[in-house]
């Protein structure tokens, strides 16, 4: 008579593992992944079972805020990845020189399909063709990102061979291993908080992961979001379950891969694929855990034809073949399953969503929980789901079957004789039992002594995987915008104007004094300078909150350019537009020129005057012109001399003709004085 394996091992491997001392909670942690019906059943012999008791406990498949920094450690374990994921590297290289710090990270042990998104923090970054990131802005260009993309024969980074060639050569190709390479180049001190807020980078990626999962349906290898496909990836993977393709019943993969591919239409009217999906493990992880997070996401459950095979029940409701009536049950246990400690009122969900950067988010709850502590309510965490209808599918099954009967049924082994390779049966003993459909929940238990068969379910409707997602999908907690950090804000109405001061002895100085509007108390406003003929550029900072700044000391009559810009805790603005002016020490005319005569000779003239009674009068301008207007004079020599002393210029090299002529005062900042005509002369 056909057994299965788990029907005959079984009950002997737990009395062994109990008489040698292995404590009730392992096995009890080890039963139920032996359970037939269940969702996780664990194939192999009693010496695997036996080895796996006695291994110390692995680590849990990481959640998927673990993979938002790069891991530095001797030797970390691979990872893989499978579908879509976000995550950092683990450091292959770190090297600095030159002012450029060389990071090499390895992101999975495989190949994959290729890079959708890179970040640095949480910022998404565009890279140019040669790698360098040119948005956000503030990077400057300073960061460069190349990748391999994880071929059996890949080729080392260059760059890192050329900057450290004694460290790191041709032979270091990382083949089958996916990596990034950044560089990070040095900036000045003043620019590392603008260029480097949240200081050296830190480099995640989304991309699509492995792309040599095995499709049975093309019979060809790639990348796919199936999660069906990559449950059967993981149990023919020296990572998952270690078994070969040939122990694989590829017909029932191949449902199990077409009911994944299904569509569903999600709350706003959309199409979802019924069980798609990604996540990303580490070759340590318990292969047992790695795999319950994939039949769970997928409703899958495993288990083991009579021939053998690993065979798998998809995630959907199939019409039973087997009906047990009156005369093929022994004995019925019936439990309604209404008591308080035991029924659940809601269901959470926590999935991870792409929309919010690929972390944990809670789903809308499934069912009412009372407003109080007493909630009764379940939760259902999987992050290989990455789809808000996805995620309310499963916790509306997860509803269901928390406050669904139990049955246990013993029947005659002859009509029962299949039910270990079922998932659903159909039970007709009336009253409680009409034509009732019970899912098995737990081992098929096989008597050769009395030739019965007796197994543990959930009586749950035939519409269990039904879900109208207009009414039942529920609204998701709204997504959190992340704030983009913004750039610090230009000065806002900047203003130069020339001022003095007297520095004694009764002279001044000019210096520049810039006005600015209010905008941050924590804002200090820097003011360049320079000569606009050129010559040394020059910068004062105000202090904090200040609107007002002053330049250093100018030259006397020269003419400067001015500009501006924003500090903001050790980050800057870009420069503000030139304002021009000329610096003027002493901004008072002098007094007028007296007794101006003006004499014509033989290609000459000759202007005198007494020079005004003023303490700033420095020299006086003459200016010609051929026509009585001072608005078409041309300046043709300046005469320095003392106040209140009487001064002449000859001008010559004139041609014959009238010439007009005007004398004008003027101080140490050559402000002038008003024009005192000549009257006309002539040339000779």
């Amino acid at each position: 008579m056909p057994e299965t394996i788990a029907a005959v091992i079984l009950p002997s491997l737990i009395q062994a593992l109990g008489a040698i001392g292995v404590p009730l909670a392992t096995i009890a942690a080890i039963a139920p992944a032996l359970a037939l019906g269940a969702s996780y059943l664990l194939i192999g012999g009693a010496l695997a079972l036996a080895s796996t008791a006695f291994q110390p406990p692995t680590p849990e498949a990481p959640k998927p805020e673990d993979g938002k920094y790069n891991l530095k450690q001797s030797v970390p374990p691979l990872t893989y990845a499978l579908g879509k994921v976000k995550k950092g590297g683990d450091y292959a290289f770190l090297e600095e020189t030159g002012g450029t710090a060389y990071h090499i990270t390895v992101l999975a042990a495989h190949s994959i399909e290729g890079f959708t998104e890179h970040y640095l923090h949480d910022e998404a970054v565009t890279v140019d063709g040669s790698g360098y990131v040119t948005s956000p802005s503030h990077f400057n260009s300073k960061v460069r990102i190349l990748t391999r993309l994880g071929a059996a024969a890949s080729t080392a980074y260059a760059h890192v061979i050329s900057a450290f060639p004694s460290i790191w050569t041709n032979d270091h190709r990382g083949d089958g291993l996916t990596t990034v390479a950044m560089d990070v180049q040095s900036v000045a001190s003043e620019d590392i908080q603008s260029t480097f807020p949240s200081g050296m980078p830190l480099h995640t990626a989304i991309f699509e992961g492995h792309n040599g999962i095995y499709d049975p349906r093309s019979d060809a290898s790639g990348y796919t979001e199936n999660i069906a496909l990559h449950r059967l990836w993981h149990l023919t993977h020296a990572v998952g379950g270690k078994l070969t393709m040939d122990e694989m019943y590829l017909p029932d993969w191949e449902t199990a891969a077409d009911v994944a591919d299904e569509t569903v239409i999600n709350r706003s009217g959309g199409s979802d694929p019924r069980y798609h999906g990604g996540f990303w493990f580490r070759a340590d992880n318990d292969p047992v855990a790695v795999g319950r997070i994939m039949d769970q996401a997928s409703e899958l459950v495993i288990y083991e034809r009579p021939d053998g095979l690993v065979g798998v029940h998809p995630g959907e409701y199939v019409e039973p073949d087997i009906r047990l009536v009156q005369n093929d049950i022994i004995s019925v246990n019936y439990d309604p399953n209404k008591r308080k400690a035991t029924t659940v009122l809601a269901v959470r969900g926590r999935y991870t969503d792409p929309a919010k950067g690929y972390n944990t988010a809670d789903a809308a709850i499934y069912g009412i929980p009372y407003p109080s502590d007493d909630e009764r309510t379940k939760t259902i965490e999987n992050q290989a789901v990455q789809r808000h209808n996805h995620m309310a599918r499963l916790q509306k099954i997860a509803f269901i079957r928390a406050n669904a009967p139990r049955v246990t049924v013993k029947a005659h082994y002859e009509p029962a004789k299949d039910v270990p390779y079922r998932r659903f049966v159909k039970v007709h003993l009336p009253p409680k039992l009409d034509e009732s459909v019970v899912e098995i929940i737990g081992r098929p238990k096989l008597s050769l002594r009395n030739l019965t068969m007796e197994f543990e379910g959930i009586v749950v409707p035939a519409t269990l995987y039904a879900f109208n997602a207009a009414t039942e999908e529920g609204e998701p907690g709204a997504s959190v915008t992340p704030i983009e950090p913004e750039d610090v804000p230009m000065p806002d109405n900047f203003a130069v104007t020339i001022e003095t001061e007297d520095v004694g002895g009764g002279s001044t100085a000019a210096y520049g004094e810039a006005t600015f509007t209010f905008q941050n108390a924590t804002f200090q406003y820097e003011v360049q300078w320079e000569p606009t003929a050129g010559g040394a550029v020059q910068s004062v900072v105000g202090v904090a909150g200040a609107t007002t700044v002053r330049t250093g000391f100018l030259a006397d009559g020269v003419e400067y350019k001015f500009r501006s810009r924003t500090w903001s805790a050790g980050a800057r603005s870009e420069w503000g537009d030139y304002v021009t002016l000329t610096a003027t020490a002493d901004p008072f005319a002098p007094g007028d020129v007296l007794d101006v005569i003006g004499t014509g000779g033989a290609g000459q003239v000759e202007v005198e005057w007494t020079a005004p009674n003023s303490a700033n009068y420095k020299a006086a301008r003459i200016y010609l012109s051929g026509t009585n207007d001072f608005g078409t004079a041309t300046l043709a020599a300046t005469e320095y001399g003392a106040p209140n002393a009487t001064d002449s210029r000859a001008i010559t090299g004139l041609g014959a003709g009238t010439v007009y002529g005007w004398v004008v005062a003027i101080n140490g900042s050559g402000v002038e004085a008003s024009p005192i005509a000549t009257g006309a002369m002539t040339v000779t």
